[in-house]
């Protein structure tokens, strides 16, 4: 039985990889992915640098109570173009931890890694590090990938 059990998800996406990187730097493309299907982000304070810490919020639709949600994404390694690695915490609104919902560890390591494709495409792979079971791990999992898909939504229109 593994210590951890961790999240690999991969996408191509029809876009060059400077478009899918802005994706991560860029607050006004983040608000648009960010959260699964039918949340939406109504802020994301982006410090994008090793060592700075951006502040990014996801709103649940009326159906599931309209809280907002937010995370800390603190920055271990940026490698333009490459790589980011980051520590994504939950927080209030203020960026202060809060504890993570049930099995969810805090922080949650998080390495994005991208590369050029043939005819301007981009493939970028996602790894979250830590979750304690299977159950816990394919619930983040599926929220990543309804992420990733507003994401190829954005990147793609």
């Amino acid at each position: 039985m593994p210590d951890s059990y961790d999240v690999v998800s991969s996408r191509e996406f029809a876009a060059p990889i400077a478009e899918v990187w802005r994706a991560w730097e860029d607050p006004k493309y983040v608000m648009q992915w960010w959260g699964p299907t039918g949340f939406t982000s109504p802020s994301a304070e982006m410090d994008f640098r090793v060592g700075g810490t951006s502040l990014v919020c996801m709103r649940a639709p009326a159906e599931f109570g309209g809280f907002d949600m937010y995370n800390t994404w603190t920055y271990r390694r940026i490698e333009p173009a490459s790589s980011i690695e980051f520590d994504l915490d939950f927080t209030d609104a203020a960026g202060v931890s809060v504890e993570p919902p049930p099995g969810v560890p805090a922080p949650v390591r998080h390495v994005v890694t991208f590369a050029a494709g043939p005819e301007g495409r981009t493939s970028m792979t996602i790894t979250e590090f830590g979750y304690p079971d299977e159950q816990v791990r394919d619930q983040s999992k599926a929220g990543l990938e309804q992420c990733l898909d507003k994401m190829t939504a954005l990147l793609e229109s």
